[in-house]
């Protein structure tokens, strides 16, 4: 019988994603400016420190292409790229603001998308 085994970067992005299925994440940021808005960089670094945080596998690469504005709803996409090129999107959805502090859940998609060739 033969046993197929995933590359670890296939591997780990599961682990990604079934943990922030299962479990879910949340985070809280602080913002320093006057309308409540967190950049895409400092989403990114939240997104990514929370995911390892959450799965305890190393940082994954996180990608965000806007800024996530506090309010709630709002729903700003990420892409997480794994090493082998496969990539997971990955969703940031405003929960609560209390001031400046911008509450969100992250949420990975079911399935990634193979690495382009």
């Amino acid at each position: 019988m033969t046993i197929a085994r995933l590359p670890v970067a296939t591997w780990s992005l599961s682990a990604v994603a079934a943990c922030a299925l299962l479990v879910g994440c949340s985070a809280s940021v602080n913002v320093g400016n006057s309308e409540p808005k967190l950049s895409s960089d400092k989403l990114a670094t939240t997104v990514s420190e929370k995911l390892a945080a959450t799965t305890g596998q190393p940082k994954p690469d996180i990608t965000c292409p806007e800024d996530l504005v506090g309010k709630v709803g709002t729903t700003t996409r990420c892409t997480l790229t794994a090493k082998d090129g496969s990539t997971l999107g990955v969703s940031a959805t405003v929960t609560s603001v209390d001031g400046k502090k911008i509450n969100f859940d992250i949420k990975a998609d079911e399935t990634a998308s193979p690495a382009a060739n």
